[in-house]
C-alpha cells in the first residue's frame, strides 16, 4: 500500500510495475502472433480464437500506451543532449520541446494507471446521498445542513441533477437527516470518498463564551441499482402512508402523503414526504430503498478485497473520521492522505477546492489499488 501520493515518475520506476507491463507486453505479443498466424484451429479452434482475440482487444490500449511512451522518454533524452548544445537558439527550442515531451509523459502515464485497474461497475451509478447528524446536538445539525448545502452545489458545479428525498430540520435551522438522489455522469465516482464522518471544530453562534466545540455528522453515498443489477420482490414490501410532520412550512399537509416503505426480509426502511403527492413520495422511497439494498449488496461483494484499503470505497467506512473542518485555523484536513486545504468557507462553496480534494484522491484511491495489482501478481 502507498503512504503518500505518488507522481508519475515515481510510479513509473516501480520495479513492480515494470515487471508486470513486461508481462503485459509478452501476452499481447503471443496473442497478437496467434491471431495474425492463422494457427489457431491446431490449438482449439473458433473458441480460442475468439478468446484470444477478445484478450488482444483489452491489451491493445494499454500497449499501445506504454510503446508511446517508452519513445517519448527516448525523444526527452535526446533533447536534454542538447540543452548542452553551444547554439543558444538550439538549447531554447529544445527546452520548449522538452517541457511539451514531459508533459505527454505525465499524461501517458496517467492514462496507463488508468488501464490497469479496472472500472468497477458502480462506478457509472447515479447516487443517493444521505446525510446524518451526529454528536454535537444543535452545533452538529447546523454542520449537517452546511454540509448538505455544499453537496447541492457541487451538484450543480457538475452539472448534476439534485432532487431531495428527505429534509428533515432542526428547531434552529439546522438538518437532523437529508437524503438526495443525485444523477450525473460518474457521480458516484466521484462522492464515493465523501462516505464516513465529518468533524468540525468552531466556536458555535448558540457559543456565548466563545469556547471551541467539536460537532460530527454522517455522509452516506449509496450508488443506484440498474433493474438487471437488483431485483425487488414486491411480496417483501411493508408499504405505509402516514400525515407529514415536521417543524412546519410548506411541506406539512393533512391528507396520508407521507410514505415509509420497509424491506421485510432486512429490515431496512427508507421514507419521504417531502411531496404532497403519495406518489411521487412512494417513488422517492422506494428509489432510497433500492440504492441502500443495493449498498449493502455491494458492501457484502467488496469488503473483503477492500479491507487492508485505506482509501473506503461505496458504503464502507462510514464510521470513520474522514474530514475535519477548522475553522480556528481555517483549514480542511482529509485523514486519508493528510491532505489539508485552506479557506474552510470556500471548501464549503462545493466548487473547485471540493473538486480539488475529490481529484487527490481519485488518484491515492487509483495508486492504492494498483499497488494491490501488483502485491497480487508477485504472489502468484
Amino acid at each position: 500500500m502507498v503512504s503518500k501520493l505518488l507522481s508519475v515518475e515515481e510510479l513509473l520506476s516501480n520495479k513492480s510495475l515494470q515487471g508486470y507491463l513486461r508481462k503485459m507486453e509478452a501476452e499481447y505479443n503471443e496473442c497478437f502472433t496467434t491471431v495474425n498466424s492463422g494457427a489457431l484451429q491446431e490449438h482449439g479452434g473458433d473458441n480460442d480464437l475468439k478468446a484470444k482475440t477478445s484478450r488482444l482487444s483489452e491489451l491493445t490500449p494499454l500497449i499501445q500506451s506504454t510503446r508511446a511512451l517508452d519513445a517519448k522518454e527516448r525523444e526527452a533524452a535526446e533533447l536534454q543532449t542538447l540543452l548542452e548544445d553551444e547554439d543558444a537558439s538550439l538549447r531554447e527550442l529544445a527546452e520548449l520541446e522538452r517541457e511539451s515531451c514531459l508533459k505527454d509523459i505525465q499524461d501517458l502515464g496517467r492514462t496507463i494507471l488508468d488501464l490497469l485497474i479496472p472500472e468497477d461497475e458502480a462506478e457509472m451509478s447515479d447516487i443517493v446521498l444521505e446525510v446524518t447528524a451526529g454528536v454535537g446536538g444543535q452545533e452538529a445539525m447546523l454542520f449537517t445542513a452546511e454540509v448538505f448545502e455544499m453537496y447541492w452545489a457541487y451538484a450543480r458545479y457538475r452539472g448534476w441533477a439534485f432532487d431531495i428525498l428527505e429534509h428533515m430540520t432542526s428547531e434552529i435551522g439546522g438538518l437532523r437527516h437529508a437524503s438526495a438522489s443525485v444523477a450525473g455522469p460518474r457521480s458516484y465516482a466521484w462522492m464515493k470518498f465523501e462516505a464516513g464522518v465529518h468533524r468540525v471544530q468552531r466556536v458555535p453562534k448558540t457559543e456565548r463564551q466563545g469556547r471551541m466545540h467539536t460537532s460530527t455528522m454522517t455522509v452516506a453515498v449509496l450508488p443506484q441499482p440498474t433493474e438487471i443489477s437488483l431485483t425487488i420482490n414486491p411480496k417483501d414490501l411493508r408499504i405505509e402512508t402516514t400525515r407529514a410532520s415536521g417543524a412546519g412550512g410548506q411541506h406539512v399537509n393533512t391528507t396520508d402523503s407521507a410514505v415509509r416503505i420497509v424491506h421485510l426480509p432486512t429490515g431496512v426502511a427508507a421514507e419521504c414526504q417531502q411531496e404532497r403527492s403519495q406518489l411521487k413520495n412512494r417513488d422517492k422511497a422506494m428509489k432510497s430503498l433500492r440504492a441502500k439494498l443495493y449498498g449493502m449488496k455491494l458492501e457484502e461483494e467488496t469488503s473483503k478485497r477492500y479491507s487492508q484499503r485505506k482509501i473506503q470505497v461505496g458504503t464502507r467506512g462510514r464510521s470513520e473520521k474522514i474530514r475535519t473542518y477548522n475553522f480556528s485555523k481555517d483549514r480542511v484536513t482529509d485523514h486519508r492522505m493528510s491532505l489539508t486545504m485552506q479557506d474552510v468557507k470556500r471548501f464549503l462553496l462545493g466548487e473547485d477546492l471540493l473538486e480539488e480534494m475529490h481529484s487527490s484522491l481519485q488518484e491515492f484511491s487509483s495508486q492504492e489499488a494498483l499497488m494491490e495489482l501488483l502485491e497480487e501478481h508477485e504472489q502468484e
